[in-house]
């Protein structure tokens, strides 16, 4: 057993197999998982149960879990637990209800609170810390009738399976950088390309992490994708992280990083790989690592984007020279922040860069500055429920920013707008 909760398990499940008289020998039955992406990360929302009655409630069910992994260490109150299961319903074997479905899918219950649901971990690998996958099992029991499910075969992750996650880009055999491409099915005869870029726990060689690290996957979603009547959406992923610099430290904008140059490279080849994207709506952001990797790619290309899109900017003012402002003053730019930001302080970033960009002339830039970053689902104390202030990019990825500094709606040809809604409608001149 791996730890005390296991034999905890192991011994219950023997006891309730083989007590009572019953000799009839252990055998385990298979399940799927189901894995979302919400606000603060992805959450193993389903578990999908094989032969399983059809009558049964959720009320017959016990879920458990446990959480290892051999790249760091999980605090111990994160190892290993219970789940609670909110419903269940007959389906087939994606989880997809059916009115006499062969199999049984639970609905778990999810929160910013609950560590157990979440198949990644934060932790320090090698020299840095990041978010990895890690070993999550679950076994589930049916305290009426004593059948198990142990045996995992397969886990659906929706919208992030739309992506192609196996392409990789070369750069003059210096650097490898991995990504994530979607697709649009329905599209205009040219379509315009999202590009993502993550923060400073998602890098590696994984792109499903920089997917689903902090919910970037949900620009492939239908509620954005309409907005844009499709759009290809690029998701590349650092070896590392994007700010760093030639010995390894941080750069904030004071020196050089190692990256930027290959990374336009890759985008640049990805639009020529693709002659349905339009390359006059090309659209970069990204979140804190990610954000100052978009305004770079800005300063270094401003005739390339159409719009960016920066949330949590790590990019410092002081390191933006007059003429840089001026040569970005009519880029269209919509950032995102929250006050109360203690990683990426608003103070040294991204709210003096604003006030420049407008005593420099420029017409279409915004901020939406937020006091604290709340739950926007209403879900988990709405208002009242304080995320980390570094995690703004949430009303990004959501598309609930809708706010100018000061307060005021972002209206755009007469109307008021989200951020995406904004973006839909720039196009490089």
């Amino acid at each position: 057993m791996k730890n005390k909760f296991l034999f905890l398990v192991w011994v219950f499940l023997s006891a309730f197999m083989f007590g009572q008289g019953n000799s009839k020998a252990y055998a385990a039955d298979s399940y799927k998982l189901v894995i979302g992406g919400f606000d603060w990360g992805p959450a193993v929302q389903k578990v999908i149960l094989s032969n399983a009655p059809s009558d049964a409630r959720p009320s017959d069910f016990e879920v458990y879990v446990s959480r290892s992994s051999s790249e760091g260490e999980i605090p111990e109150n994160q190892r290993s637990g219970k789940r609670s299961i909110v419903y269940s319903y007959s389906s087939d074997e994606n989880g997809n209800r059916q009115q006499e479905g062969a199999f049984v899918t639970l609905v778990l219950e999810v929160s910013p609170i609950q560590p157990l649901g979440s198949p990644i971990q934060y932790m320090r690998v090698g020299n840095r810390a990041s978010n990895v996958w890690i070993d999550y099992q679950v076994t589930v029991v049916n305290i009426k009738n004593r059948q198990v499910w142990d045996q995992e075969t397969g886990r659906i992750m929706p919208i992030v399976d739309d992506f192609d996650l196996d392409p990789t880009f070369n750069y003059q055999d210096k650097m490898t950088l991995s990504y994530a491409s979607f697709s649009p099915e329905i599209k205009s005869e040219k379509s315009p390309l999202i590009i993502w870029l993550h923060g400073g726990g998602e890098g590696g060689n994984d792109p499903t992490i920089a997917l689903l690290g902090n919910r970037a996957a949900n620009y492939a979603s239908n509620d954005i994708q309409v907005l844009f009547g499709g759009a290809h959406v690029l998701v590349p992923q650092s070896p590392t992280f994007w700010m760093q610099s030639e010995d390894g430290t941080y750069t904030r904008g004071d020196r050089e990083d190692v990256y930027h140059e290959a990374l336009f490279a890759l985008i640049d080849d990805y639009v020529k790989s693709n002659p349905d994207i339009d390359p006059k709506r090309v659209y970069v952001g990204g979140c804190s690592n990610g954000g100052y990797m978009s305004l770079k790619l800005i300063l270094e290309h401003p005739k390339y984007f159409a719009a960016g899109y920066i949330s949590a900017l790590a990019y410092s003012n002081e390191f933006i020279s007059d003429e840089q402002v001026k040569s970005i003053k009519d880029m269209p730019i919509w950032f995102v922040h929250s006050a109360d930001d203690n990683t990426t302080k608003p103070d040294v970033t991204v709210v003096p860069l604003y006030h420049r960009l407008k005593e420099a002339g420029a017409k279409n830039i915004f901020l939406s500055y937020y006091e604290h970053v709340t739950d926007i689902t209403g879900f988990y104390g709405g208002e009242d429920y304080h995320y980390p202030g570094h995690w703004s990019w949430i009303y990004s990825h959501a598309n609930t920013a809708r706010t100018d500094f000061g307060g005021s709606p972002v209206m755009w040809e007469g109307k008021p707008v989200t951020i995406m809604e904004w973006l839909a409608t720039q196009k490089r001149k």
